[in-house]
């Protein structure tokens, strides 16, 4: 390693503790792993020409929900002395791909499309991070694999983070083995690290002011809105709401507040993008006669799934109002398995008693917001 290299290394290195120290908590033995290798990173991109060889390997970060892995790739980028750097939430990418393939005219050539469509969305980009992959849905299977080939087949170093092994993508075993291929390139051409351990780092105590706003939402019954400052909406508060490219109904938009129904944003032909511009509008999103997901359709179930997580990765505080989302989930059964993130997720939510403490009392949620 040069000095420059090896300059950088033990300059993230220090970028990490501080930061952790910032942040009022200590590094898992699972995440000095972590530091260590992303700190070489650092290092290998501050080599002088390294763009004239071949680029640093690229590096897939997994491990259960709050462990800190967005925490880790966030500080690593923010520590990172280079212009030509992304990092987006694996929802936001896919939903431009899908755009950019179908501009690209994906069924007469969808191996060009994929790529064309890369090139516009990465255009000088030497480093790409993608929080919180995952592959569940079977349809997109084949056009996550042709990204991966794509990436991986450029001068761009990809950094991952997922919830998942790479051997538990696409975990349906009725379509697992398409996926196998892919899994089978994740694990040549990435550096596979699992930073699981024993820390929740969400339920941490943190330093005032530095508390996530998702964990602020509530789940609440019917009628107990109240409790966690809100009124519901009037008849006459009902308003269109543009997401991305679709119109949806809110019953209510109050300032940074938007409320919906259930059926309204997971049951219709609702999308992440759409929960991604909507997070980019509003700071609170409260959806309510929210049912127990067994009793939901399928599509319904991954929409609310997708909503949860782009709540949480935006840190938009969600207030639910219904039943008990993972109530009559068999333990074990696929669909529990699939909602196992969720769930962990849905954990940080207040209850009804929780949420009667607010900072100040007798304000809406979308005042406090």
């Amino acid at each position: 390693m040069t000095d420059r290299a090896a300059q950088q290394d033990q300059a993230m290195r220090g970028h990490f503790h501080r930061a952790a120290q910032q942040h009022g908590f200590t590094l898992s033995p699972a995440q000095h792993a972590a530091v260590e290798r992303l700190g070489r990173l650092a290092g290998e991109l501050a080599r002088p020409g390294w763009r004239l060889r071949r680029p640093p390997r690229h590096l897939y970060l997994w491990g259960p929900v709050g462990r800190g892995k967005s925490w880790l790739v966030d500080t690593f980028l923010d520590g990172l002395a280079t212009p030509h750097k992304r990092r987006l939430h694996f929802h936001d990418f896919f939903g431009r791909l899908h755009e950019g393939v179908a501009h690209h005219d994906a069924a007469a050539h969808p191996g060009a499309a994929v790529d064309h469509a890369v090139d516009e969305l990465l255009d000088g980009c030497r480093i790409l991070v993608f929080d919180e992959f995952h592959a569940h849905d079977a349809g997109d299977a084949m056009l996550v694999a042709r990204l991966f080939h794509t990436l991986l087949d450029r001068r761009i170093t990809l950094v991952t983070t997922s919830n998942y092994p790479p051997a538990g993508l696409m975990p349906d075993p009725l379509y697992h083995h398409l996926f196998e291929p892919t899994i089978a390139l994740i694990e040549e051409r990435m550096d596979v690290l699992d930073v699981s351990g024993p820390v929740d780092f969400r339920r941490e105590p943190r330093p005032q002011g530095l508390g996530p706003r998702f964990a602020t939402g509530a789940l609440l019954r019917p009628g107990q809105e109240a409790a966690a400052g809100l009124t519901p909406p009037g008849p006459g508060e009902a308003a269109p709401v543009t997401a991305h490219h679709r119109g949806l109904t809110a019953r209510a938009v109050r300032s940074d507040l938007v409320w919906f129904g259930f059926d309204e944003l997971c049951e219709g032909r609702t999308a992440p993008p759409d929960y991604l511009a909507l997070a980019e509008r509003f700071r609170t999103l409260v959806l309510a006669d929210v049912p127990a997901l067994v009793d939901a359709t399928g599509d319904a179930r991954q929409r609310f799934a997708n909503l949860v997580d782009v709540c949480c990765d935006r840190d938009v505080r969600l207030v639910l109002i219904g039943a008990d989302p993972m109530a009559g989930l068999t333990p074990g059964s696929p669909i529990q398995r699939d909602l196992d993130r969720t769930a962990s997720r849905l954990a940080l939510l207040r209850s009804p008693a929780e949420a009667t403490v607010r900072e100040a009392a007798g304000k809406s949620v979308g005042e406090t917001a």
